[in-house]
């Protein structure tokens, strides 16, 4: 199956949602999918308002429909909700397409966090891009149940996974400082809220952020302890992670999480609020501690076994990623 992919999120950022997509088309093409991706990279394009890392393609309709008539997919998944995936939607809908969309951020609480307006406003919008969709794909069923609660149809769980070989304990670690370190991996932005992490009250041990975002300079003048590492990827990321005592995930809006998986599979428990994400990643698994007292939650959770965080990661594969997204596409009329 030819499959064409629309996302307004794509290198060079470096965040879980395009690891994901990096990592399922892999999986896919190797089952004898070929992917076309339509990313902001060939369009003229404008930085986001406050996330300038991500770029927005200006007017990208004429291009989207010459990208998407010369592909010729057999099915077509939106992947965001912005400038490139309101043109694929309105092109599809033009041309009575079916098409399968997935829900990765939950943009009513990002744009809550940063602007004057109300939830009920950007759940309105988010439920009119995805209400065409033949199938919403979100990844836990507490985000599914959430979205259905809201009014939003054909919405379906798809799973996520982890590279095992790569995220695994090590004994190389990346970082020497007095230990316990308190490990937080993401961008560094206001909607994660990272700063809830950053003000607690622990006496011994180092606190690291490994990332990047437009809100470091500003935590990094306010928290001179806190180690901040910047950005990493591939080996180097998965040292960092090695070199970690607990992994601290404070947002309370992440649809998933990636940065978890990633955690456990290296070794690390997880501290996390009781919110969808690590809800549905750690609950009742023994791997972490969740708890609305975020230091209560990371005292707890230095106590449990590496290896027990390793078996539970082992749960999580791409393979039934992929097969799961997969089963989920509506081919084209003429593909059928």
């Amino acid at each position: 199956m030819r499959i064409l992919l629309v996302t307004d999120a794509w290198v060079p950022q470096i965040n879980g949602v395009v690891r994901t997509w990096q990592r399922l088309i892999q999986e896919a093409e190797a089952l004898g999918h070929p992917f076309e991706v339509i990313s902001p990279d060939p369009f003229r394009t404008v930085p986001c308002p406050s996330y300038p890392e991500i770029r927005l393609a200006l007017f990208p309709g004429r291009k989207l429909a010459q990208r998407l008539k010369a592909f010729k997919p057999e099915a077509i998944h939106i992947a965001t909700e912005g400038p490139l995936g309101q043109a694929a939607r309105s092109y599809c809908l033009r041309h009575h397409l079916p098409f399968t969309t997935s829900y990765h951020t939950r943009f009513p609480e990002y744009f809550a966090a940063r602007l004057p307006v109300p939830l009920s406003l950007g759940y309105w919008l988010m439920r009119r891009f995805h209400s065409a969709s033949d199938a919403v794909l979100v990844a836990t069923q507490t985000i599914r149940d959430d979205l259905e609660e809201r009014g939003f149809p054909n919405v379906t769980e798809w799973t996520r996974g982890v590279d095992t070989e790569l995220f695994r304990p090590r004994n190389d670690h990346a970082l020497d400082l007095p230990r316990p370190i308190y490990l937080y991996v993401g961008r560094v932005a206001v909607e994660k809220n990272i700063e809830a992490f950053l003000k607690l009250d622990i006496p011994l041990g180092t606190k690291v952020v490994v990332g990047d975002g437009p809100q470091r300079a500003e935590l990094e003048a306010r928290y001179p302890k806190v180690v901040f590492t910047g950005a990493k990827e591939g080996e180097e990321l998965a040292r960092h992670y090695a070199s970690g005592n607990v992994f601290v995930f404070p947002s309370r809006t992440d649809t998933f999480g990636l940065v978890m998986l990633e955690a456990l599979a290296s070794g690390l428990p997880v501290a996390a609020y009781p919110v969808p994400g690590p809800l549905d990643v750690v609950n009742g698994s023994g791997v972490g501690v969740l708890d609305e007292d975020l230091g209560y939650a990371v005292q707890r959770a230095l106590a449990i076994p590496s290896e027990r965080c390793r078996a539970h990661a082992m749960r999580y594969s791409w393979s039934a990623c992929a097969a799961q997204f997969l089963e989920n596409l509506q081919p084209l009329p003429h593909a059928a």
